[in-house]
């Protein structure tokens, strides 16, 4: 078990993680979930040893090892730009961490063969890195950090050069190569989607803070405020800034039906839905009901994006199959009220309401 207790780091005066609380258990995928810049990379070094806290305590097994360094902590590391001996052949790359461990040679050939054949690699075993393509030298790496079974194994979009065929089986291997390792398994990731597929358990981050953390299908169903709801919302999260009064709602900017909100306390509040939840058509009685705008219209094939304008804001509609608009075209759209996420002023969310 990793614990960070009231861990911060400050740099030239600048907040790099701000004051952070995170308790990380073995046998599970935990997923750091967040844009460029949220603090993701700084907090995975943090973990590993490789900067010192400005303040706050790192546990490992209920042990402080704020002050160790790094090279007397057993940690994997797998960051996006991939980190291979030039010299050595892709066997002995992966092998490597076995070696310095004094493995005897059966352990490691069939440690060696098991991560070749998993991450396809058997064909290039012999070759040397550069002798690789980009994607392929990010296999090595990974494997590398598979065999030596590591007690914290930190992963920083260790998939992002892969191509899309591999990336998707390995976004399914992963969790379970790694739930009977006995490692502390940390995956650090910009996309949504990436974080569902991997389950978990997932922290959101914004701006060097951790919004909320826990199982990853309850963090992106109950979002505590607006920041994480936004975080886990890929296509962007749909907003609407609507005002409250005497019992019934509307928004600040532009036309709506809202008559299948739950009533709100008076006040300003926001509006959030994702992008499959709006939807074009009519829906039920109780539904909220938009004029849309289209702006444009991607294609991807098996689904579309919808891009729109409504009551002043910009947002996206997601469907499936092929849905060509037309720009400046009038849809009327609507999003049934159960998908509606409820903030308060401060961007808290309102517990009442149930978003899937």
């Amino acid at each position: 078990m990793l614990e960070l207790r009231d861990i911060s780091r400050r740099v030239a005066g600048e907040t790099h993680i701000d004051k952070t609380f995170l308790r990380l258990d073995r046998g599970c995928m935990n997923v750091l979930l967040g844009p460029t810049l949220s603090g993701k990379t700084s907090l995975m070094r943090l973990m590993a040893g490789l900067d010192k806290p400005t303040s706050g305590e790192v546990l490992f097994n209920g042990k402080d090892v704020t002050a160790a360094p790094v090279r007397k902590r057993n940690v994997a590391m797998v960051y996006q730009q991939f980190i291979n001996y030039p010299g050595w052949s892709v066997r002995d790359n992966i092998a490597s961490p076995l070696k310095v461990k004094g493995a005897d040679r059966q352990t490691i050939a069939r440690e060696v063969a098991r991560a070749a054949e998993l991450l396809r690699l058997g064909p290039y075993l012999e070759r040397k890195p550069l002798e690789l393509s980009g994607g392929q030298q990010q296999r090595v790496a990974l494997a590398r950090a598979i065999v030596k079974k590591a007690d914290l194994v930190l992963l920083d979009e260790p998939l992002a050069n892969l191509d899309y065929k591999l990336r998707e089986e390995l976004r399914m291997e992963l969790p379970k190569l790694f739930a009977d390792s006995g490692s502390v398994v940390v995956y650090a990731t910009t996309e949504p989607g990436e974080a569902l597929l991997l389950g978990g358990k997932t922290a959101t981050l914004s701006q060097g803070r951790i919004t909320q953390f826990g199982p990853t299908l309850e963090v992106y169903r109950r979002p505590e405020d607006l920041v994480t709801a936004a975080t886990f919302s890929d296509p962007p999260l749909n907003m609407l800034k609507v005002h409250a009064s005497s019992g019934r709602t509307w928004p600040q900017n532009g036309d709506a039906s809202l008559c299948g909100l739950r009533p709100l306390p008076d006040g300003a509040w926001t509006l959030g839905f994702r992008a499959h939840h709006l939807r074009a058509g009519k829906g039920s009685d109780r539904a909220l009901t938009f004029r849309l705008k289209v702006v444009s219209s991607e294609i991807t094939g098996s689904e579309s994006f919808i891009h729109v304008t409504v009551n002043g804001e910009r947002w996206v509609m997601l469907t499936q199959g092929v849905h060509a608009h037309a720009p400046g075209a009038a849809l009327e759209g609507f999003v049934e009220p159960q998908h509606v996420m409820t903030f308060d002023g401060d961007g808290l969310a309102v517990k009442f309401r149930e978003a899937a």
